[in-house]
């Protein structure tokens, strides 16, 4: 075998033993099983009062609209 590819299949091997290695460790999933439903349920808890608080006191103008109603004025030599 030339030592180009003895490397190449060197290398790819360790890659793969190293996606394997590092699938294996639970850290990460363990921490979305406790606690991932509450970070969930927070953070849309947190968008509808956010949102409820825009629509009652934002006093955004619903259902105004300028197009066809604002004319330009005239010019002015």
């Amino acid at each position: 075998m030339f030592p180009f590819a003895r490397s190449t299949i060197s290398f790819a091997g360790r890659a793969v033993r190293q996606v394997a290695v590092r699938r294996l460790g639970t850290t990460s999933s363990v921490f979305h099983e406790k606690y991932g439903n509450a970070i969930l349920a927070s953070g849309a808890l947190f968008c509808v009062s956010v949102w409820s608080y825009i629509l009652t006191y934002g006093d955004i103008p619903w259902g105004w609209t300028p197009v066809g109603r604002v004319t330009p004025k005239p010019y002015k030599d």
